[in-house]
């Protein structure tokens, strides 16, 4: 395979590029990882995130594409998830809203319909955490 440098290139050796992304801390040694443009959210969603991994975003409106990823195999708790949850209502167009709705899945359950828009998922088995825009760094 040639690339469009005209140097050739192994498609076995070949990797996606990597999102650009807020990133935050969580007690506990949680990392959540919040897109910044609509190509981002879909490598964010589709190829970075493992699927264990909860994937989050405010409902009905423009915002991040959010993923909270732990240590394999360990599952967070609600007050956790809400934090995630938190952080994107505040990467979103509700930032200033009061409590705003947040739809939460594990990432399997997160795929992107045939020829939709970059930033542009479907997902299956949500659950609503419903909190105020923060960061926690405040």
């Amino acid at each position: 395979m040639v690339s469009r440098t005209g140097k050739k290139r192994d498609k076995d050796s070949f990797t996606p590029p990597e999102p650009r992304v807020f990133r935050y801390e969580l007690p506990g040694g949680w990392e959540v990882l919040a897109g910044k443009t609509d190509e981002d959210n879909d490598l964010l969603s589709l190829k970075t995130a493992r699927p264990n991994d909860w994937w989050f975003h405010v409902r009905g409106m423009p915002g991040s594409h959010v993923v909270l990823r732990g240590r394999e195999g360990e599952k967070p708790d609600s007050q956790v998830k809400k934090q995630a949850a938190a952080i994107a209502a505040y990467h979103s167009k509700a930032r200033n809203g009061g409590i705003v709705p947040v739809s939460c899945t594990q990432a399997c359950n997160v795929t992107k319909p045939r020829g939709a828009k970059p930033g542009t998922v479907h997902i299956k088995k949500e659950v609503v955490y419903k909190v105020r825009p923060s960061t926690g760094e405040e």
